[in-house]
This record gives structure tokens, sequence and C-alpha cells, in this order.
């Protein structure tokens, strides 16, 4: 109990004058983990503790010495996306279940006073990797005027259904992406190498730009904040990065390396509102 209030996921409080008389009550932290917490992430630590995701850990000296692409394939013997793929209805379930999550402790941050302007005056948007449709449902409940679209391969979207201002589409970001006025991409690109961003980015700038319009691409990620290397929430990006690396090939990136890769891909112009939860930030690109 004392790691665990020294870690911060109990407070410990006196109930007499006797100090070995004491209680424990659980803080913000630990509330979190709470299955009816309206902001749960229990979801998550079932998905990152599952053996399939710690197996990974124990083959980093394997994996340095062969050709394999990541960690993950060393470990399990396949990519990570062929896997979520695959047949296992347990793992793909707690995947998606863990993104959903996810996009819920980000999308209440994403929809306050400070961030929500950046959909306003929108007709339509693409959740692209958009899973069950978290955000986009809380989005086209907030904007009901507003047509948003779901896109994802087809074994994640099948059967979903829809409303009158949301859908979902089956497809590849790195074959298509329908025609909107702005393109969502939360937690994609770092998924992924810059030459597989830029064929992403790509797509997203066609979308954007159909029929002569002139929309824009919205981004939430990791910027690196190597200004503050004190802060924990610094150390955070840092071991997201490895993660990245081990199970994706691919990296969180500074505010440097977005630059380049948003000028590299064509576009004109971007804003980067920082510390949209504590660790992601917003960006909007514009052609």
């Amino acid at each position: 109990m004392r790691v665990m209030v020294h870690s911060q996921f109990f407070s410990q409080h006196n109930v007499s004058e006797r100090e070995e008389e004491v209680e424990y009550a659980l803080t913000n932290t630990s509330q979190l983990l709470l299955k009816n917490h309206p902001m749960s992430v229990t979801p998550m630590l079932h998905y990152v503790l599952d053996p399939i995701m710690t197996k990974p850990w124990n083959h980093f000296s394997d994996w340095f010495k062969n050709g394999d692409a990541t960690a993950f394939e060393t470990a399990n013997g396949i990519l990570f996306w062929d896997y979520v793929s695959s047949n296992d209805s347990k793992f793909n379930n707690l995947f998606n279940d863990a993104m959903a999550s996810d996009t819920q402790f980000v999308t209440n941050s994403l929809l306050n006073e400070k961030c929500k302007g950046v959909f306003i005056g929108l007709e339509s948007l693409v959740d692209v990797g958009g899973g069950t449709g978290t955000m986009a449902k809380a989005i086209a409940k907030s904007f009901p005027l507003m047509q948003c679209t779901v896109l994802d391969l087809p074994h994640v979207v099948a059967g979903l259904q829809g409303n009158e201002n949301l859908k979902y589409v089956e497809g590849d970001m790195f074959k298509a992406i329908p025609p909107a006025d702005a393109i969502l991409l939360k937690s994609i690109l770092h998924d992924w190498n810059d030459e597989e961003c830029i064929k992403i980015l790509k797509n997203c700038k066609k979308a954007i730009t159909m029929e002569g319009k002139k929309g824009k691409v919205i981004i939430i990620d990791m910027v690196v904040d190597e200004e503050n290397r004190d802060d924990e929430s610094f150390e955070t990006q840092l071991f997201f990065d490895t993660v990245m690396l081990a199970f994706l090939n691919g990296k969180e990136r500074s505010k440097k390396e977005w630059i380049n890769l948003i000028y590299s891909t064509g576009f004109d112009d971007y804003k980067i509102t920082p510390s949209l939860d504590g660790l992601r930030s917003l960006i909007e690109i514009f052609p």
C-alpha cells in the first residue's frame, strides 16, 4: 500500500490519533480505472497488459539482430496490423475497446470551448481510422448539421449502424479517402513512418480539395516537447515513441518533424494547439 500511495493511486488518511489506524481512498488517477467511470481507461489497461502486447518487450535483443520490421513481429511471427486483422476476435475486441476508451478521453478535451471552434463552419468530416466511431458520434451529436463519416477497414466497420448525420464506410486510407470539408486523423500518423504518412496526407489533401474546395486536415497526435525535458509528460512521450518503434515502426514527432512532414506533403500552412490532453496536441493543416 505504501507503494500505491507513493505512486498516487491511493491517498492515506489517519482515522484516529493512533498512527497505525489509517484508511485509504481513491485518487483522481485510480478513479480512471473504475469500470463505471465515464472516462475509464480500464479497456486500455487490459489491452496493454495482454500477453500479445507484453511479449515483444522480451524480444528486443533478438529483434536487434534479425531483419524483422518490429519487435512485435519477432515475438508473434506476424506484423501488428496483420494480427489485428486476423481471426483472433478476443484481441480484436480488446484493441477496439482500448481505442474507444482512449478516444473518449480525448474527445472531452477536443469538444470543450478551447478547441470546439475547429469544427465550426464545417459541413462534412471524415474520421479516418475512426474505428467503431466513438469520436465521430460525439462530433455528430455536437454538430447535428455536419455530415460525419467513419472510414475504416471492412472487418472494423462491418455491421455498424449510423444515423442521420453519421455513416460508416469501408476503405483504405492508403488508397483513397472520401471528399469532405475536413479530414480527422486521431492517433493515426504516429503509427507510420514518414513515407507512409506522406501517402496518407496526400490522399487527405486530394479529399479536401475536390471540386474546387479548400478544406483542412485535423490531426490529433503528440508533439514531443523537447524544450521541457524535465516535464513528466515529456518522459511519457518518449515512452510512446519507443512503443511506436517496437510495435508499428512509427514514431512520435517533434514540432520540427511535424513541420517538415506537413510541407513535404505540399500543404502551405499549419496551426498547432498544444496540450490537448496533457500529451497530445491539435494540429490543423491547410492546402
